[in-house]
């Protein structure tokens, strides 16, 4: 008969389960049939796959943070600003220039070198290394994102099957779409994930292009104690400083490798950032009426045009008193860092770099207008990653070294309870009196220790 429909071939793929990968629920199949997606035909299979594969990040793990899709959007970015390999001849001048810079440290510091050497990265090196670093600091965001999400859109559902509601179109009559919202929350997820991934991708990816060496965000964020500078980065950076490219990289490789010598001679220094970040990430609020706001205009096919309407107003602006702590904890640190390694870059390059209060002057300026750190802080955590005290860390440090001398200012780094604190910042030559008391008091009792096991002086063994 001409109008029978031909009986389906056992050989043909259903198309629904072609469409999401496996067997598709009952109660979502009556639905996804009702608006036409049960008959496609191959080619508009293809299209509406590629469409989901868009949604869903295209695959990668089931975590917060679709970490491949990350990868794979930064490096598009890295592409964009035209990244090159790097050649033999500049991996081995960025290591003789470390070498340098570590000899002239080792002249002004009593904190040991580190064990790693110099190392050339090109960008796209740089965010194949540090992008793990980056998924682990941002899954609290992630988390709270993907939470905010599930509810957001189970809520616009939810309200769809209320008394009065305007119906689903497609949907089969007396239907809840309640129903619908335990199986579509796998699909959110995964949505949820991609597009803070793409934003990751695309925050890593913008750093790449602006950051001069590995640890110039503050934060340990490389595993090792290698020394990274990139050089297409540093070059940038020369440009309109009227100073030798030469004397940049000397100068830009001195602050590296101070920092770098400073988080390797001080083990607790490292952690102590990065559990202050992730604290903070962690109780962050997301700005829920913004998500639900995003749900109800954007098409959620589109994850790009979700993450462009959230843009900035992803997070809640008041942040709790448990960030206050953390923040007040990571300024703080971040400001003893930098402000150390001011003072001891300047020590180093100062007899040999006759530009070197203007590269330290331009480096201040970089940091005072909003580094590239604090962008990508402020885009994936809402967090402003300033050392905004560093001026006053380097006057306590400097005024420390030049009461008690420099292995008193290096040996404060000892342990966290006698670092300086933000209170110190407030007083730093109130913090060098007291730790002026501090070590002349230990130094007696040790000489009483001393004195009572030999007995000199007692008349007892």
């Amino acid at each position: 008969m001409p109008d029978q429909q031909p009986a389906e071939r056992p050989d043909e793929p259903d198309p629904l389960e072609a469409l999401f990968g496996g067997p598709v629920p009952p109660q979502m199949r009556e639905a996804l049939e009702a608006m036409g997606l049960g008959s496609l035909d191959p080619a508009q299979l293809s299209a509406v796959r590629a469409q989901m594969e868009m949604l869903m990040g295209g695959g990668g793990d089931d975590g917060p943070v679709n970490a491949e899709l990350a990868s794979d959007v930064a490096r598009q970015v890295v592409a964009a600003t035209g990244d090159t390999s790097l050649g033999e001849s500049t991996r081995r001048d960025v290591d003789q220039v470390v070498q340098v810079a570590s000899l002239w440290l080792d002249q002004v510091t009593d904190l040991p070198r580190q064990d790693g050497a110099g190392v050339a990265l090109s960008r796209a090196e740089w965010v194949e290394r540090t992008l793990p670093l980056w998924v682990r600091l941002t899954t609290p965001v992630a988390e709270g994102l993907q939470t905010a999400m599930s509810q957001a859109i189970g809520q616009q559902i939810s309200a769809l099957g209320e008394e009065g509601a305007p119906a689903i179109p497609g949907l089969p009559p007396g239907m809840n779409p309640a129903a619908l919202i335990g199986q579509m929350e796998p699909m959110v997820r995964r949505m949820s994930a991609s597009m803070f991934g793409g934003q990751l991708g695309q925050a890593v990816g913008a750093l790449a292009g602006e950051i001069v060496s590995g640890t110039e965000v503050g934060l340990p964020i490389l595993a090792g104690e290698s020394v990274v500078l990139l050089p297409s980065n540093v070059a940038s950076f020369a440009e309109g400083l009227e100073v030798d490219a030469g004397e940049v990289h000397l100068y830009l490789a001195v602050r590296e490798a101070a920092r770098v010598r400073l988080f390797a001679g001080v083990p607790w220094l490292g952690p102590q950032l990065l559990t202050a970040v992730e604290d903070y990430a962690r109780d962050i609020r997301i700005n829920t009426e913004r998500i639900e706001e995003a749900v109800r205009q954007v098409d959620p096919q589109d994850p790009e045009a979700m993450q462009e309407l959230l843009g900035d107003n992803l997070f809640s602006p008041d942040p709790s008193p448990a960030q206050q702590a953390a923040l007040s904890r990571l300024e703080t640190l971040l400001a003893l860092v930098e402000g150390w390694v001011d003072v001891v870059s300047a020590q180093a390059a100062s007899d040999h770099l006759p530009h070197a209060e203007a590269l330290s002057e331009a480096v201040r300026r970089r940091r005072a207008s909003g580094g590239p750190a604090e962008k990508t802080f402020a885009s994936l955590v809402g967090l402003e990653l300033r050392p905004r005290r560093m001026r006053d860390a380097a006057n306590l440090w400097a005024a420390l070294e030049d009461r008690h001398g420099r292995s008193t200012r290096d040996e404060a780094w000892g342990h966290p309870d006698v670092a300086p604190s933000g209170a110190d910042l407030d007083d730093p030559l109130g913090y060098v009196e007291r730790y002026g008391t501090a070590s002349t008091d230990a130094t007696v009792t040790d000489e009483e220790i001393e004195r009572l096991l030999s007995g000199d002086g007692t008349g007892q063994g």
